[in-house]
């Protein structure tokens, strides 16, 4: 694994490619997206096991990831390009007609690295204990990650997808709620308190690991955990906490960041306080 580090630089590429992304296409959602970056980072270089030059849509022998919450497709997009699963020059097709980097991901252009598309929000845990009761089939040792949100919690096939996974023991799968505490229409805890989310997947037969979200070394500590307690016979869900636009001041912990993109003078603003480090697309 790299050392934080580089992981460090990863990410705040990461986080430039998320604003010019979202600015050029003047649409998008850096907010969530710039939250996420250390976690997608961390995991795509230091955490899975992903097959970089043999990529299937069964994803066997290998570990998977799932996003979810798909309208964080730019920190996804970028850790992919820079990952090498495509050319990243092409991060500035972003949401451009007949683009293979849409809005949210779709497996129809046949982008390396996605196997679902996603952005109905709700779906991607129950997809993501589907894979990895595949590969219980398939005698396939790899695990399967998953990427949710808090306010995307509010949906109802997520909990019919966590009582799924302890019942039949699906212990495979990590599943990792974004807990940025913010969704499009405000505060989550104003628009549907989730109330204590630890309490309610032990309950509901999960193990729980709580994670900043951005702390890189902290998220290398307790993912490895994850791992450590999976085939143990229960699902294992880390809920991280993050703030939505981290990097960005003025768009720090501010929900009207969910679903805009910035104008010129605020790319450049906030360009500035990212630096560049393994060069821009």
């Amino acid at each position: 694994m790299p050392p934080t580090s580089e992981l460090q630089k990863i990410a705040t590429q990461v986080r430039r490619d998320i604003i010019r992304m979202t600015h050029g296409a003047a649409s998008g959602h850096p907010g969530g997206s710039l939250g996420c970056a250390d976690f997608i980072t961390t995991l795509y270089f230091g955490i899975m096991k992903p097959d970089l030059r043999n990529f299937t849509m069964d994803g066997k022998d290998e570990d998977l990831f799932f996003l979810s919450s798909g309208h964080l497709s730019p920190a996804w997009y970028s850790v992919l390009g820079r990952y090498g699963y495509f050319d990243y020059h092409e991060l500035g097709t972003f949401r451009m007609l007949g683009a293979r980097l849409q809005g949210h991901p779709s497996t129809h252009e046949k982008l390396p690295g996605i196997r679902v598309a996603s952005g109905s929000l709700g779906q991607g845990l129950s997809v993501a204990i589907g894979a990895s009761l595949a590969k219980k089939l398939n005698n396939d040792s790899h695990l399967v990650f998953c990427l949710t949100g808090d306010g995307e919690l509010e949906e109802g096939q997520n909990w019919e997808a966590a009582m799924f996974a302890a019942a039949h023991k699906v212990d495979n799968v990590i599943a990792v709620v974004d807990a940025n505490g913010k969704q499009i229409d405000g505060p989550v805890e104003k628009v549907m308190d989730l109330g204590d989310l630890k309490a309610k997947f032990e309950a509901f037969g999960w193990v729980v690991i709580k994670m900043d979200g951005n702390d890189i070394a902290d998220i290398r500590e307790k993912m490895l955990l994850a791992k450590v307690a999976c085939g143990k016979g229960k699902p294992v869900m880390v809920l991280m906490k993050t703030t939505m636009g981290f990097g960005v001041d003025f768009m720090l912990d501010n929900h009207e960041w969910h679903g805009v993109a910035p104008n010129d003078e605020q790319a450049e603003k906030a360009l500035a306080q990212l630096e560049e480090t393994l060069g821009d697309y």
